[in-house]
This record gives C-alpha cells, structure tokens and sequence, in this order.
C-alpha cells in the first residue's frame, strides 16, 4: 500500500552481497542485500538510473537486474501489494524505465493465458484485452495513483540468484498529483502473500529486513536468517480465514493487534474493537509500502488522548484545527527550533498477540519539512487516524518498524520481531558502509 503524499524524499540504495557461509538453505541460498537511506532534496535528486526518488512518504527501494541482458531497475518495497511492476518505455530516452524491447527474455502475456485470470485484490478494475490480445491492468493505490500497462514476464536476478518467467506488470501509463517525481521512479516489488507476489514466485520461504533511524543503514534479507547474533525473534501468528470477506485482505501480513499501552497503561478499549468485523474490515495489516501508523478512530481517538495527557506540561499542542498532516494525522505539537532533540516522551507499545513492537522517543513524531511558527518547528504524532483516510483497517507502516529485526515466516505463517540495532546488524553481515 502506498501511502499519503508528503514533500520529504528519501532514497534507498542497495548494493548487493552473496553470503554463502552458515546462512545457506536446503534448496536455496539466502540472499542478503545492504541497505541506506539517504534523505534528498527536491532539487538536488540525483539522476544515475540505479537511483530512486519517491515522493510516496519514505520508502524502502531494492535495486535488481531485469531482462536480458540485464538491466537495473530500482523498486519500492512493498508487504502490501500483490503485483510488481516497471515503468516501461514507451519512447526513447524515457529516464528511470525498463526498456523490453531491449530484452530477449522479455515476453507479453497474452490475454488466453490462465496467468492473466489469477485474482489479486491489486486489480481494482479486472483485467482486460486490448486490441493485440494482450492482458491489460489497471492498477490503483490508496493514494490516488493509478499503473496502467500489460502483464508481462522476464527474468530478475537478486544476488547470483536469477528467476526467469517472473511475472509483472509493464507499465507505461500513470496517473498521479505529482507527476514530475513519478517519471523518476522506476516500479513496485510486490512482497504479499498472493500467488502473484515477487517473494512467492521467488520461493523463499521467508525474508526478513532491519531499517536504521540511527545512521541510515540497513539489511533486506532473502531466506533463512540463523545469526547467532540476533535475539530470540517474538513471533505471532498471521490471522487467516477461509470465506472472502469484501474488506479482508487474504494476502495481506495480518496479524492480531491486541491492545496499546503508553509508558504501560493499558488503554480501556474492549478487545472487539481489534478483532475484523463480519464484513472484514478492522484486520491490522504489517505494511512496508506505508511510511507511519494508523489506527480505526475509536482506538485512535483513546491513545491520542492518553498521549496528550502524559505529555501535559511537556509538549505545546499545535492549537490549529485546519492543520491535519497527510490528511489523517491531527495531533501536532510546537517545538522550539533551538531545541536539539526532544524531551523524554512516554513509550507506546503495540501488543500483539505473542509479541510487542515499542515506539518510542524520536520515532513518536515527525517533524514536518519546512514548516515554521514563529520560532518554532512543527512536530506530529506518528500514529494517524485511519478513519480519516477511508481505511477500514489499522496499518502497521515501517517508521515504526525503525530498529526491529522483521521476519515474514511464510512456512509457518507468523511475523517474527525482536529489537535490534539495525546499523550494528548490518555491519555483523558485512554490509554496512
């Protein structure tokens, strides 16, 4: 799911590594790709190819070679899409873009063909034919952005591993309120559960990542992570059900939200405003392609004004009622330019069933780019109200993901979480800068 537009970009670049020591799996060596983040601006977007610029929040991008021979292309990572997709060429000189003609092991999917058929909730509009009797798709995001193009296969390679036939989505038309960032952008690896996704075509059983807050370093990793190392992983099970529900994604990381603590209260909320309705709506979903937290109104509105109390005398609200932060994040605060870092701020915890995820200090607000009152710089709340977005779920964005080792156990259909410093993780695997 990609999510609201903000003016902040950031790029991530990963450069590969082949570990092939104590990591390696029955079937599969595991792959492992060094992540950095490196916030840019506007005006200085850097305009090699193997870079990315997304104006989408923050997010996570993996650099692959597609095609034969290959080309790089840098993708948005993303748990909470089905299908992966390239902006194609469409006319010479297109900057950021797969280009099939240039590919021999590129190949069009006919609209006969039962790939082109495969349900996936990433078609808000069904597949069509168009007039080479190939198969179209529209594909829609819940910011308003729209991927329109034909189905297609090639072959991508992560690390020395290569898949050929993978399929995704070629994409020369898109609709978007910034169109000038879009052109830089090059696609989509999808990372769900569907039969469609890249990590199900990949067939690993599981992939694991770690994003650094500290010093804008990382790690993806692809296939079995047995590092001594690493802390006991709390796991908690993927919530799945049998019978379509029209608000449920089946595809989706879902995982059961049990309740929310700040600095260990627990709010006093029924256990049945976590659980999915009859209709589906209300599953919690552990979302890489969403930058923050959001949460159904009435638990929402609980933790905001707990928050609010716990931090009286501490914080300065932002008394503006016109003011809401990408439409869903109404709680702001004034704090001092002078100011190097924030006062102590109470933890808020995230109980799931089996696990915790804290949030804490700086990763509870977000200073908003170039916004001022007077002397002060405007910060918000990193937890948004869902309702205002017309989600009828509570998302699990990656900002608080921030300094916890992710695991995605689809064998055993669990999430695993253990904190981490995610900087020192990645220099123990040899891939930090």
């Amino acid at each position: 799911m990609n999510s609201v537009h903000n003016n902040l970009l950031l790029q991530i670049m990963f450069l590969y590594m082949f570990i092939q020591s104590n990591l390696s799996l029955p079937t599969k060596q595991t792959v492992i790709l060094a992540l950095k983040t490196q916030q840019i601006s506007s005006g200085s977007l850097p305009k090699a190819p193997n870079k990315l610029s997304f104006h989408h929040n923050v997010s996570l991008t993996v650099s692959v070679a597609v095609g034969t021979p290959p080309q790089t292309v840098t993708m948005v990572l993303d748990t909470g899409s089905e299908l992966s997709w390239l902006h194609c060429k469409k006319t010479p000189n297109t900057p950021s873009a797969f280009d099939p003609l240039h590919s021999s092991s590129y190949s069009s999917i006919p609209c006969s063909s039962p790939t082109c058929t495969t349900r996936t909730r990433d078609f808000t509009v069904p597949v069509s034919c168009d007039p080479k009797k190939l198969c179209h798709a529209i594909l829609s995001y819940a910011d308003a952005s729209s991927a329109e193009g034909n189905l297609a296969s090639d072959t991508f390679r992560i690390g020395n591993s290569g898949l050929p036939g993978t399929v995704f989505g070629c994409m020369d038309m898109f609709s978007s309120s910034n169109t000038e960032e879009d052109s830089k952008t090059t696609g989509l690896i999808g990372m769900n559960r569907g039969s469609l996704s890249f990590v199900t075509q990949m067939g690993f059983p599981k992939f694991s990542y770690c994003i650094s807050g500290r010093d804008s370093s990382g790690v993806l990793l692809f296939g079995d992570a047995s590092l001594p190392w690493l802390r006991p992983l709390n796991y908690t099970p993927m919530i799945q059900i049998s019978t379509p529900l029209p608000y449920f994604d089946r595809v989706a990381y879902t995982v059961q939200l049990e309740g929310i603590k700040v600095s260990g209260k627990l709010l006093s909320l029924p256990k049945s405003v976590f659980v999915p309705d009859h209709t589906g709506a209300g599953q919690t979903m552990v979302d890489s392609g969403t930058q923050f937290t959001f949460l159904l109104g009435p638990v929402y509105t609980a933790l905001k004004n707990e928050f609010m109390r716990q931090t009286r005398g501490v914080l300065r609200v932002l008394n503006d009622p016109n003011f809401v932060f990408q439409g869903a994040m109404d709680l702001c605060y004034l704090v001092e330019l002078s100011r190097t870092s924030l006062p102590p701020l109470p933890t808020v915890s995230l109980v799931f069933r089996g696990a915790e995820m804290g949030v804490s200090a700086e990763r509870l607000m977000y200073r908003v780019p170039g916004m001022v009152r007077g002397g002060d710089g405007v910060h918000c709340f990193t937890f948004g109200n869902s309702d205002l977005l017309g989600i009828e779920a509570y998302v699990i964005g990656h900002h608080h993901q921030q300094n916890v080792w992710m695991e995605f156990d689809l064998a055993k259909s669990r999430v695993g979480l253990a904190e981490v410093r995610c900087d020192l993780a990645s220099q123990r695997l040899g891939v930090a800068e």
